[in-house]
This record gives structure tokens, C-alpha cells and sequence, in this order.
């Protein structure tokens, strides 16, 4: 099979979770090769994400590791498919492969929690306001890819058509950002607005009067998977967005969600305050 020199997010981490099978069941690397009849090189391999695994062999594998999870063998194995005609494809090589990986992330989701302190969540970015905050932190950047960066993340909102689970709690600093100016922020609210129209989407808002929120550094988003096993958080930062799976730094995710989610307005009073910001604009 041949080597992959730049696994996706997704299949490198089908290679981390089949590699937590077999440490679970404290199975050394080269009696895993032998089971599967190659070479403890190859196992590395799979458990990097480098070469793929057939779904006869994983499953296969996961009897071996003694795994009686059903759900999650089949979620892996639905991982472990090819996967052909992603509208992201269009943009390999246009955008980096974090953006790609973050696309392929919110396509499996199964529910996804998002928490923003100074942006707009990027799926619920208007045009004009992506094209701004574009020309802000790269001004020199072509037209070409400029445009490219605007139509994949019109893209990305396939995940709300698709009726995804999506709630978005963004802190009061985010909608008073005047990203492209009053009226580009203006119409940024309106949209927001609109967009909570969608049965799918829940938004709400940390005001900056909520008493004892200390959250600020803790943009993110929180995906959820086919099983919870394969939760994903992803945090974006000045080289692109990263991925975090392992079950601790998860678990604190959720924590820091629930006190997030207990200093948010509810949703009436959330849009109320989107609307008074509006006015004021």
C-alpha cells in the first residue's frame, strides 16, 4: 500500500485510536504485525496514519485487542473508507491543510459547541466580513486568494444546511468588534440574527457584565463524533487551527464549556442584546 507523506487530520488519528487499542490491551507492535501478517513497520504505519487499514483487517484487529465496543469499531471503520468527491477537495492546494481537515471535521460531525471571545464564528461570517478581516491581517494577500478564503468559508456552512446540532456562544467583545467598519458590523448582527432562525442553531452571548467570567482565553471549538471516543477540539492559532483528542485535555474542554455555558444569556436575552448592538451602530 502505498505511503501517504501527509495523512489528514481523520486518518491520522484512525491511526492514534486503532494505536489506543492495541496499548489498551497491551499488545506489543510486533505481535500486532504478526497477527495481520506484515511487518511491525507497517503497524507504526497504520498507527500514524501514514498507510490505510481495510475494514476486514480492523475489524480483524479490534477482536484481537479484545474491543467489545461495537459503536466505536464502527465508527473507525466508517473512518477507514475512501472517501471521494469532498466539496473541500476543490480547495487542496488553494487553502492550508488544517482548513481542509477542519472542513472534513465539521462534514462527520455529529454536534458541534463553539465558544468565541473577539471573532465571529466563522461559518456565521458574512462576505464582506471575511474579505475584511482578510485584508486586515494580510493585506498583501492576491485577489485570487483572497476570494478562494471567502467561498470555502461560504462553504463551511453546509454543516448548518445539513442540520448539524450547532451551538454558538460568543462573548459581547466579538459583536462590538467594528471588523470593516460600522456598517460591515452592522450587517454582521443582522446576519447573526437571521441566522438564529435556523432550528439547528442555538446562539447566545457572555455579555461583559457576567459576573465572575474569567473565560477569555478559551476560544474553541468542541466536535462532536460518532461516538464520543472520537470528540475533537479545535483551537485556532497564528500557524492554523489544531486539533486536540486526548480524553484529558477533552474533559477539561467540557468543564471550562459548562462554566461558559452557565455565564451566557440565555438565548431571548442573547438576541435582544445583538439587536440593541445593532441600533446603536
Amino acid at each position: 500500500m502505498t505511503s501517504r507523506p501527509n495523512p489528514t487530520a481523520r486518518q491520522a488519528r484512525l491511526g492514534t485510536e486503532m494505536r489506543k487499542l492495541r496499548e489498551a490491551a497491551g499488545v506489543p507492535n510486533r505481535k500486532a504485525a504478526a497477527q495481520l501478517g506484515v511487518s511491525p513497520t507497517q503497524i507504526s504505519h497504520i498507527e500514524s496514519g501514514r498507510i490505510g487499514i481495510s475494514e476486514e483487517r480492523l475489524r480483524r484487529m479490534a477482536e484481537f485487542y479484545d474491543c467489545d465496543d461495537a459503536a466505536l469499531v464502527d465508527a473507525l471503520v466508517s473512518m477507514s473508507l475512501p472517501r471521494f468527491g469532498n466539496w473541500w477537495d476543490e480547495y487542496r492546494g488553494v487553502m492550508p491543510p488544517q482548513a481542509l481537515d477542519l472542513a472534513e471535521l465539521e462534514h462527520d460531525a455529529s454536534y458541534v459547541r463553539a465558544f468565541e471571545v473577539v471573532h465571529i464564528p466563522g461559518i456565521l461570517q458574512t462576505e464582506e466580513h471575511v474579505r475584511a478581516a482578510a485584508a486586515f491581517f494580510e493585506p498583501n494577500l492576491a485577489l485570487e486568494r483572497r476570494e478562494a478564503l471567502v467561498s470555502f468559508r461560504m462553504q463551511r456552512r453546509r454543516v448548518l444546511e445539513s442540520g448539524t446540532p450547532y451551538d454558538v456562544i460568543v462573548h459581547e467583545a466579538a459583536l462590538r468588534m467594528r471588523v470593516g467598519g460600522s456598517k460591515l458590523t452592522r450587517d454582521q448582527l443582522r446576519h447573526l440574527l437571521d441566522a438564529s432562525g435556523r432550528e439547528s442553531l442555538t446562539l447566545r452571548v457572555v455579555p461583559f457584565t457576567a459576573e465572575g467570567f474569567a473565560g477569555g482565553g478559551y476560544s474553541m471549538q468542541y466536535v462532536g463524533g460518532a461516538v464520543h471516543q472520537l470528540d475533537t477540539v479545535q483551537i485556532d492559532t497564528t500557524h492554523g487551527a489544531e486539533f486536540i483528542d486526548a480524553a484529558a485535555r477533552l474533559n477539561r474542554y467540557r468543564n471550562v464549556l459548562r462554566s461558559i455555558d452557565k455565564a451566557a444569556l440565555p438565548e431571548d436575552a442573547s438576541l435582544d442584546l445583538i439587536h440593541h448592538i445593532a441600533q446603536e451602530l
